[in-house]
């Protein structure tokens, strides 16, 4: 049977991809050790996701694997290698703050598990296509060298300007502060390119924006829409960091990100690279997606803006999608900012009431 290979499957972008790689007929073997419990605590486990899996597909099998365990992993490709037809890598440790906290473990996860897993495809499945979340933090703090200019809710770049559309992947990474996250994704990415290049594997990084839905198991330092809503619903006070909450950010669905997987998987490139995110289509201020947050959940968000931003965080980030559209002719976005936050207020809204009367 067609099989494929999800790391992170308990995760935001991994589970969403494990239920349509089942609906697309393939046999899924999830790779999640749950350690975003331990970068973000009990609530951002993963763990609930994987036995929602586990019991609603039948073609679903998951495994505590860590990545970082170079013969864990090899064990398990060598152990599906005749089927195995794709690869889909989101396991990371994601969060700037976090990254800082324990560099090690951060690059560890990041950098050298995907090793493992490259390492892995090339000797045991090379023709596998494989596909790898990257994110726009490899760019560093680049972005906010763009002249933006203050409007009343948001940040926005001057009409006319070669970004307009968006961000392409013609931004440098080098010369500028990325935050150890940034770096250990930038090292990945790279790599990723590498083996499609070199070894002339069908790889592909999506340099992903933010990245959210339902599923998402929010957290303060990472899921900022997610945790948003909880805020809102609980009543948690929430810290908005910098930029007078003007700061600019695109949103792309899971779903959505699924589907360009699978649009790429179906005729697949060597080393591709592609900024990917809600572009134009869905994208948001924090000011924008307070008042969003406030008008579906009828709460008003107890909030503060710090003049602290994150370091190395963007003022403002809007994905380019031409590039992949025009490779991929027929795909775009079909959530935008505010359905997004519809559906995690309405998949969520219970389970957050019972936590804020406990």
């Amino acid at each position: 049977m067609r099989t494929a290979i999800v790391t992170g499957s308990g995760g935001l972008v991994g589970s969403e991809t494990v239920g349509a790689l089942v609906e697309a007929g393939f046999h899924v073997v999830g790779l999640d050790n749950d350690m975003r419990a331990e970068f973000f605590g009990p609530a951002a486990s993963t763990q609930r996701q994987t036995d929602r899996l586990e019991r609603e597909l039948r073609e679903f099998t998951a495994l505590d694997v860590d990545i970082r365990n170079e013969s864990s992993v090899m064990r398990v490709f060598a152990m599906f290698a005749k089927q195995l037809e794709l690869v889909v890598h989101t396991a990371a440790q994601p969060s700037h703050d976090w990254a800082a906290s324990a560099p090690q473990i951060d690059f560890a996860v990041n950098a050298n598990g995907t090793l493992n897993l490259l390492e892995a495809t090339r000797r045991h499945a090379p023709d596998a296509t494989f596909v790898f979340t990257s994110t726009n933090k490899v760019y560093g703090d680049r972005p906010n060298f763009l002249p933006l200019e203050e409007r009343a809710t948001r940040l926005e770049i001057p009409d006319g300007h070669p970004y307009e559309h968006g961000i392409d992947t013609s931004m440098p990474i080098d010369s500028c502060l990325h935050s150890l996250f940034g770096v250990s994704k930038a090292a990945a990415d790279l790599l990723v390119q590498e083996y499609g290049r070199y070894f002339d594997l069908p790889t592909a990084c999506f340099r992903g924006g933010c990245l959210t839905g339902p599923n998402h198991a929010g957290a303060e330092a990472h899921g900022f829409l997610s945790y948003l809503m909880r805020c809102a619903i609980t009543g948690a006070p929430y810290t908005v960091c910098g930029y007078g909450g003007k700061q600019v950010r695109d949103n792309l669905h899971s779903a959505d990100l699924v589907r360009a997987f699978l649009r790429f998987h179906e005729s697949p490139r060597a080393g591709a690279v592609y900024n990917i995110g809600g572009g134009r289509d869905s994208n948001c201020s924090m000011l924008e997606a307070i008042e969003l947050c406030e008008q579906i959940s009828g709460s008003r968000l107890r909030y503060r803006i710090s003049d602290d931003a994150r370091t190395g965080d963007h003022r403002w980030w809007i994905s380019d999608l031409r590039p992949f559209q025009a490779d991929y002719p027929g795909w775009r976005p079909e959530h935008d900012v505010e359905s997004i936050l519809r559906e995690i207020h309405d998949a969520n809204v219970d389970a957050w009431t019972l936590e804020a009367a406990a």
